[in-house]
């Protein structure tokens, strides 16, 4: 009798266990955002639900492989920041859950999926970033044109992203294509990799290398650069191009067939309110909002304050894959 009670113990508390970690698993998160917004995001999400988080920090190229690889498997549920044409891309080769979070009605059409794959949390806009004692000991201002980047003094002086990894170096690359059209933005392309520029990982490391005086200048977002500036890089210049750049939409969406599908619905509801989107500003990131109460950074550099191309993210997430490999055969990379 005694082991027929051990033995209906063991399978209560096996039963007890189960439903214990259904209920407190832990919730993966892909972070494509810098890593002290996404600690930041984390604990305060952690505090307010007392739902556990776990996070790997990459940049959206890298994140999109991650999810691809892990497609029959997903061990993350939700992706968290990072630029929307990759969302866009993820969307199309079916690797998103969608989901139309009710908070999502306070986040203008222009920035979200209008069928709930992605919800736009922040945008920025693509800045040159220069290094000022570099400029003044070649005697030039910061650039204020894509062409002045041509120039013989910018040889082996310039770093952007990678567009096969690095969101920055991508938008960097579609907004030349949407600007110039297909063939010129290639060509231009083809000058720019001709005066032996720098690709790094992610958008942030090409920023920084202006700042420290590894490169004259650097194609990254305007946030960065004010994030550097605030860090103590005082020796760098921001700039816009005069005709025309373009910018992100940082987004968040569900990964299909992720653990934990109820808890990363709840992150997605959270990641959306006003609250939440203005915590990024705390830890020092300066990217516009998109909750409509939400107060962007005072530092941010508005959209409507800049010359914008009606930049596609769509189109530029649809034709991902294919830009890509062209630009991967025209610089040999």
């Amino acid at each position: 009798m005694r082991t027929v009670r051990l033995i209906l113990l063991a399978l209560f508390l096996m039963v007890l266990t189960s439903c214990g970690m259904k209920e407190k698993g832990t919730l993966v998160i892909y972070a494509g955002l810098y890593e002290d917004h996404a600690i930041k995001a984390i604990e305060t999400f952690e505090k307010q639900t007392g739902i556990k988080v776990s996070y790997v920090r990459l940049s959206a190229g890298e994140v999109l492989d991650r999810i691809r690889a892990e497609k029959d498997n997903p061990a993350a549920s939700v992706w968290f920041g990072g630029t929307g044409d990759t969302f866009v891309q993820a969307k199309a080769e079916g690797l998103l859950e969608p989901y139309q979070s009710l908070n999502a009605q306070m986040i203008d059409e222009q920035y979200k999926d209008s069928e709930g794959y992605w919800t736009g949390i922040y945008v920025g806009s693509i800045a040159f970033i220069s290094n000022k004692s570099w400029l003044q000991q070649t005697g030039r201002q910061a650039p204020q044109s894509w062409d002045d980047l041509l120039e013989p003094e910018y040889r082996g002086m310039l770093a952007m992203g990678s567009p096969s990894t690095s969101g920055t170096g991508y938008t960097t690359m579609a907004t030349i294509i949407q600007l110039y059209g297909e063939d010129k933005g290639f060509d231009y392309l083809k000058k720019l990799d001709d005066q032996n520029i720098s690709y790094t990982s992610s958008g942030s490391l090409s920023g920084r290398a202006a700042g420290n005086g590894i490169v004259g200048t650097a194609l990254a977002f305007s946030h960065d650069a004010i994030k550097f500036y605030k860090e103590g890089f005082h020796n760098i210049v921001i700039s816009f191009p005069k005709e025309g750049t373009g910018y992100e939409i940082g987004a968040v969406a569900i990964i299909k067939n992720g653990p934990n599908q109820e808890e990363a619905k709840k992150f997605v509801d959270w990641a959306l309110t006003k609250q939440a989107q203005e915590l990024g500003k705390q830890v020092g990131n300066y990217q516009l909002l998109t909750h409509r109460d939400a107060q962007s950074p005072q530092e941010a550099f508005r959209l409507e304050s800049l010359n914008v191309i009606p930049y596609d993210v769509n189109w530029a997430g649809k034709n991902r894959e294919r830009l890509i490999s062209k630009w991967k055969q025209l610089t040999y990379n």
